[in-house]
């Protein structure tokens, strides 16, 4: 595991790479089969799923899983997956909280941003992964004809997005790959003392051109679309 078995793990240094990121597509595609084989027409849920394969990952609780979690719950979106439950709240290193300070995990706030902002309705992005840029889109969930992308900057550069319209970014990136902390907009995202949540904001932008930091993913909000699959 971990790279000395490609086809289970990987290790840290490709944990960003096409190859690993994609391979849900594989998998849905296995199970999928099975699905249409014994019981055709049935939802697909993933009831499990954490770094548990082969004890984990050593990157599980930092920063740099959170770009699989994220392009796992968007890519299986795309495919018809209704439903994603993660293994363990707090326990273990590839739990969503410490289990020792019970303190949020970056995965725990990537789920929080995708609970808040991507919906149910699940829409076609328009553009193909190209060079570590992953899009998906979706309804908003709150917002009648709104509509949310999420922009996986993958690779070791800036990109740019041209938009439209103006909307609200939430981009969430770190100092380093192997933190444990995560930045929403540029501060640390941290729960109080109190178990009590921040206030999660997007930073206002207007339309035309969208700069994706290296390494990091910012969801994209459009309350004005006015998507008529967003209804």
């Amino acid at each position: 595991c971990g790279g000395a078995s490609p086809g289970i793990g990987t290790t840290s240094a490709a944990a960003l790479s096409a190859e690993w990121l994609s391979r849900p597509d594989g998998i849905h595609a296995f199970y999928a089969g099975l699905r249409d084989r014994f019981e055709a027409g049935k939802p697909m849920w993933l009831s499990e799923t954490a770094e548990t394969g082969c004890g984990g990952n050593p990157w599980s609780s930092t920063y740099l899983d959170t770009f699989r979690y994220l392009d796992q719950h968007a890519r299986l979106a795309q495919k018809g997956v209704q439903v994603i439950a993660h293994n363990t709240l707090s326990a273990s290193d590839y739990a969503l909280l410490d289990e020792k300070t019970l303190d949020p995990r970056p995965n725990y706030w990537a789920a929080l941003l995708w609970r808040r902002l991507m919906g149910p309705v699940v829409l076609n992005p328009g553009q193909a992964a190209e060079n570590g840029l992953y899009l998906y889109s979706q309804c908003m969930p709150d917002r009648r004809g709104g509509v949310s992308v999420l922009a996986i900057n993958a690779s070791s550069t800036a990109r740019e997005l041209q938009s439209p319209l103006a909307g609200a970014r939430y981009t969430l990136t770190a100092k380093e790959l192997n933190s444990e902390e995560v930045e929403l907009n540029g501060r640390v995202l941290k729960a109080g003392s109190d178990g009590s949540l921040p206030a999660i904001q997007g930073t206002v932008f207007g339309s035309g051109t969208v700069s994706l930091p290296p390494a990091s993913s910012t969801f994209l909000t459009f309350s004005q679309a006015g998507n008529q699959a967003c209804q």
